[in-house]
């Protein structure tokens, strides 16, 4: 896996599926609370007028030449939980991230969230 600070410089770059085809555009990085290790990318999809940010995770992805290759097929990812382009992930829609993509999901001992944008 690489590290946070080595993901956020891919901003910008392409972000493919599994086949390599492109999804969209790599927007932030989310990272576990617990552990401050990458966990979420958000994606930016859609047309111009209708752009959004969807939630892909991070596990088993590679950065290839110009783009980062996630895990999940296009597919899936273009249906995951979105947000706008200019918005946050609302504390209580976090667990829906994680049910789109069939993760367990627990907040953290103290009811804290479980993903930070970096």
């Amino acid at each position: 896996m690489f590290e946070a600070g080595d993901i956020r410089e891919w901003r910008g770059h392409d972000v493919v599926d599994v086949d390599r085809h492109r999804i969209g555009t790599l927007e932030s990085v989310y990272v576990d609370t617990a552990t401050d290790q990458p966990s979420f990318a958000t994606v930016t999809v859609g047309l111009p007028a209708r752009r959004r940010l969807v939630f892909v995770p991070l596990a088993d992805a590679r950065v290839g030449p110009g783009y980062l290759q996630v895990a999940h097929p296009r597919s899936r990812v273009k249906k995951a939980p979105a947000i706008d382009t200019d918005g946050e992930l609302p504390a209580e829609d976090e667990a829906a991230v994680f049910a789109h993509y069939k993760l367990d999901y627990a907040p953290g001992a103290g009811g804290e969230r479980r993903l930070a944008r970096r």
